[in-house]
């Protein structure tokens, strides 16, 4: 053995570490990363609003999930319109995605429907709040698997496999900015929970749901759909309460109602053949 073939002290570069076929990498992109961010940002602070229990607050939450909805749109299209797509960017917004749209409105659910109506404890709102809450966050974290696994619905990059996360954290925030005082009614209260409960089955389901990833964004469009897209902008910020609990409940059934137009349509043509 010749001397130059001894490193005492450890001088030669150690190999570099490998996931698969690929070395690591210590780049990210910044844009869609910082939106990401800005999503993870709006959760948490959804989640210490809540946490104060306040009327104010829990308008807050809801108002800072809404904020968070607007980022994780904005944070995949501007990813795919500069194609600075990386599998980083996907599980780091997925990880901010179970904060924003699933550990913040399952607390926010639980404050706002069941805390106020939970003194009596023969009831056990509390143990169903918190389990059905819970429920929501798997539900949650499923359906972002689920998707980072598959993707959209085979065939179209038009649907969504189930309710996405976005939406379902949408619905419970904009009930809870319609209506802003907390539950005081215990029917109402199991109500609430029975909602949740639904849109946690809806987001782990296999409904399909319309994507919008079809509208040609970057096009020319007709002059007269910027002024409906302006005149729903205005809607959305002087009348917020009714527009959002609207917008979001419709989303939320046009799901379940194509699908059972498909299921009836598919039993008839069974029948007829």
């Amino acid at each position: 053995m010749e001397f130059n073939d001894i490193d005492p002290v450890g001088l030669e570069e150690p190999p570099r570490r490998k996931f698969g076929n690929h070395r690591l990498r210590r780049g990210i992109y910044i844009l869609p990363s910082a939106f990401t961010v800005a999503n993870l940002l709006c959760g948490y602070y959804a989640i210490l609003a809540t946490l104060e229990g306040r009327v104010m607050d829990l308008d807050n939450a809801s108002k800072a999930i809404g904020l968070a909805i607007l980022f994780d749109s904005l944070d995949g299209r501007i990813a795919r319109a500069m194609g600075t797509n990386s599998e980083f960017g996907k599980q780091f917004d997925s990880l901010a995605d179970i904060v924003s749209f699933g550990i913040a409105p399952a607390f926010l659910s639980y404050v706002w429907g069941v805390r106020a109506v939970s003194a009596n404890p023969s009831l056990h709102l509390v143990q169903m709040g918190w389990l059905v809450g819970f429920f929501f966050v798997v539900c949650c974290a499923w359906r972002l698997a689920r998707f980072n696994i598959h993707g959209m619905a085979p065939g179209s990059n038009r649907f969504f496999v189930g309710l996405p996360t976005p939406a379902g954290a949408g619905m419970i925030a904009a009930v809870v900015h319609a209506f802003a005082e907390p539950i005081q009614d215990v029917k109402v209260s199991f109500l609430w929970l029975v909602l949740v409960v639904a849109l946690g089955v809806l987001m782990s389901s296999t409904v399909r749901y319309y994507s919008f990833k079809d509208i040609p964004w970057t096009r020319r469009q007709p002059s007269l759909a910027i002024v409906l897209l302006a005149l729903l902008v205005g809607v959305v910020l002087y009348f917020s309460q009714i527009a959002l609990i609207l917008i979001a409940s419709l989303y939320v059934l046009q799901g379940v109602t194509l699908q059972l137009v498909r299921t009836v349509r598919h039993r008839t043509a069974s029948r007829t053949a």
